[in-house]
């Protein structure tokens, strides 16, 4: 479904030069949950963000269905995102003015829906995920375990073939982080991709198909699950 080759993302700051990404070369298969384990700085969120689209290689390339992403305009990037990718971020990153419903009906605002549509499946997701009582909620009135479930809908609702997770159960308890891996094991089982991007090594360690480990910007070792 993707493939990398050669990524390199280096940032400048001052006069010193920050290699995030130094050389990564990757293929992530269709259908696949692969997890990218690493400590902080070791260019895991770097790598996420190039795969949405959200931000670009300084060299190397990024081999998708939509073409290079690397090459593609701006216009192109947010048509990728917006019909192939769902994305979950360890700050949730809610809209905190907009009801549970509201939000996860706006994270489809762009895939072409029809607003009535976009209200059944967000509906139904958030249903799905145990928020039936707490679709008129804001961000502030639900507990985090609530708001990240409220993440996890707004990414699935549209029904992207690749589910982008960064660090989603980081500020989540134990019993919250396990939800949050049960219901990435039941999207994998329903064929999705996923890429987990974790410092936490214990983390869906029986559901992944494949197990990458990075440091300094470079892949330093690969495992697939037996």
């Amino acid at each position: 479904m993707l493939r990398t080759h050669q990524l390199r993302r280096v940032y400048r700051l001052g006069g010193a030069e920050i290699r995030a990404l130094d050389g990564v070369d990757l293929e992530i298969r269709d259908g696949e949950y692969l997890r990218v384990i690493g400590s902080s700085g070791s260019g895991k969120s770097t790598l996420l963000n190039l795969l949405a689209g959200l931000d670009r290689p300084t060299e190397g390339r990024i081999e998708t269905p939509a073409g290079d992403l690397g090459r593609l305009s701006r216009k192109e990037l947010a048509a990728w995102r917006s019909r192939q990718i769902g994305m979950v971020f360890q700050t949730f990153n809610l809209i905190p003015h907009r009801t549970a419903l509201q939000n996860v009906e706006l994270g489809m605002l762009f895939a072409g829906l029809e607003r009535r549509e976009r209200i059944r499946r967000a509906t139904e997701m958030l249903e799905q995920l145990g928020l039936a009582g707490r679709l008129n909620h804001r961000p502030a009135d639900l507990s985090g375990g609530e708001q990240q479930r409220v993440a996890l809908a707004r990414a699935m609702a549209k029904g992207p073939r690749l589910l982008l997770a960064d660090e989603p159960t980081g500020n989540l308890d134990r019993e919250n982080a396990e939800a949050t891996a049960g219901f990435l094991r039941e999207m994998s089982g329903r064929g999705v991709t996923i890429v987990l991007v974790t410092h936490d090594a214990g983390l869906a360690t029986d559901d992944v198909h494949r197990t990458v480990r990075m440091d300094y910007g470079r892949i330093v070792d690969e495992e697939e699950r037996a």
